[in-house]
């Protein structure tokens, strides 16, 4: 049995992947892995994934240049979630421009931006 077979995959073939910032320990995103984008983690320590919307993979950081370099892998009790502590290039995970994907806070009965944009996301990809 190969290492990926320990994994809990939906039926889709899918796994949510947390990423994690290594050195802070705060959480930057969640997307999503199949076998492949894993494998493919594990093989070159940076972060893959798989992208629902365009049903296909793409490594974190391919067109802004924001890497995630991979320092440790884990799965949890039920085997159906990954997270990943990583070094995050840039310092921005979220398309958005934001270190992290998670920039809204519950305060007073609605949700508020406390984070700031640090790059401008039209800036980040190439088109």
């Amino acid at each position: 049995m190969s290492w990926l077979d320990e994994v809990k995959w939906d039926a889709d073939g899918l796994v949510p992947a947390i990423a994690q910032d290594a050195a802070t320990g705060r959480i930057l995103m969640m997307a999503w892995m199949n076998r492949e984008s894993l494998a493919l983690t594990a093989d070159t320590g940076f972060a893959h994934y798989y992208s629902r919307s365009r049903q296909k993979l793409w490594k974190k950081g391919e067109e802004s240049g924001h890497l995630q370099q991979v320092s440790e892998l884990r799965l949890d009790c039920d085997a159906d979630v990954i997270v990943m502590q990583i070094s995050q290039t840039g310092g921005i995970a979220c398309h958005t421009g934001r270190e992290s994907c998670f920039y809204r806070r519950w305060e007073n009965g609605d949700w508020q931006i406390v984070d700031p944009v640090l790059k401008d996301p039209d800036t980040l990809y190439r088109h």
